[in-house]
């Protein structure tokens, strides 16, 4: 019996070990694991409840693998420095609005009606001018809510420190 518990444990640690490379690609391609904090953001007198995305991990996965956007929800990506971005919508399965914010919240950069990629390669959409902030929303927002350039961004809460 104790024979037969040992080669057991043994065959089992064998199927976890094997198993280990395909759960370790599996959660790489998980959400981050740590929940995003929610903030409510005002844009053009419209108030939006917004994940924050503060660290590499949460802002390169994004909205990734979501199915829907409510209208009155958004992602606000925040970085350490402005600087030009490039956004693109590899495994996002909504189009979205995509808003550029300089350091002091003002829009700069509008990339409008940005369509899911469901295959290499991705269209790429940059902000063109240094972008601190940005601001995805569900497709048609911007042009409902009549934006231009200079619109300014206003955040409500706190989501903690950029990394």
């Amino acid at each position: 019996m104790k024979r037969t518990c040992t080669l057991l444990t043994v065959i089992i640690s064998m199927m976890l070990v094997m198993a280990a490379p395909a759960a370790l690609a599996q959660e790489h391609l998980a959400a981050p694991r740590k929940p995003l904090p929610v903030v409510t953001v005002t844009l053009a007198r419209t108030h939006f409840t917004t994940q924050v995305a503060t660290t590499d991990e949460s802002r390169a996965y994004g909205l990734m693998d979501r199915v829907t956007m409510p209208a009155d929800s958004a992602m606000l990506f925040v970085f350490r420095h402005a600087e030009p971005r490039w956004f693109w919508m590899k495994n996002t399965k909504i189009p979205l609005d995509i808003l550029f914010f300089d350091a002091q919240h003002n829009l700069v950069a509008m990339q409008l009606d940005a369509l899911p990629c469901r295959a290499d390669p991705c269209k790429v959409y940059p902000s063109g001018k240094p972008a601190q902030y940005v601001l995805e929303l569900a497709a048609g927002t911007a042009r409902r809510l009549g934006l231009h350039e200079g619109a300014r961004l206003h955040v409500q809460g706190h989501y903690g420190d950029v990394q």
